[in-house]
């Protein structure tokens, strides 16, 4: 009994330090301060330079968190390769699947950081163009199951050429 009632002091004592002398606080009282007043602006979602805008990551979010934007102007990737599109991230329905993550083409096909993503990862640094001219061995069935999330179905017709 007489170890219970230390334990139940002890937690307490450590609570009554932590509410109000933050004993312990890990965030500083600055970064706090700007939390609360809501000077914090929120990091990019979205890597908008490197997004080819394919509409994959959008098709694949199981909640509708992801959608497709239209850019004030096209954007061209390489010649005969368009972007008109970019993904917007809605947070307050995003579950963190992560399902735009894994099916962006970049994360998928070239291993490299996935252009959207729920949580900060950093920017990718990829040039697209670069990427897109470079063969990629994948296969028939990887990459038919991840063009069934694509918005343009020219990449399997390509293929078959």
């Amino acid at each position: 009994m007489k170890n219970l009632i230390r334990i139940f002091l002890e937690g307490a004592y450590s609570n009554f330090k932590r509410i109000l002398f933050a004993s312990d606080r890990v965030t500083d009282m600055e970064l706090r301060s700007k939390i609360l007043e809501g000077r914090i602006v929120p990091t990019d979602k979205v890597a908008e330079v490197q997004c080819i805008g394919c509409g994959g990551c959008s098709n694949a979010c199981p909640t509708g968190a992801v959608e497709m934007v239209d850019l004030d102007e096209p954007v061209q990737l390489m010649e005969g390769m368009m972007k008109t599109q970019i993904p917007v991230l809605h947070t307050e329905k995003c579950v963190h699947c992560y399902y735009c993550h894994d099916f962006c083409p970049l994360y998928a096909l070239f291993g490299e950081a996935g252009t959207i993503h729920p949580n900060d990862v950093g920017q990718p640094d990829s040039d697209i163009a670069t990427l897109l001219e470079k063969p990629v061995k994948i296969s028939d069935d990887k990459l038919a199951f991840i063009s069934q999330f694509l918005s343009d179905s020219t990449v399997l017709r390509k293929r078959k050429e």
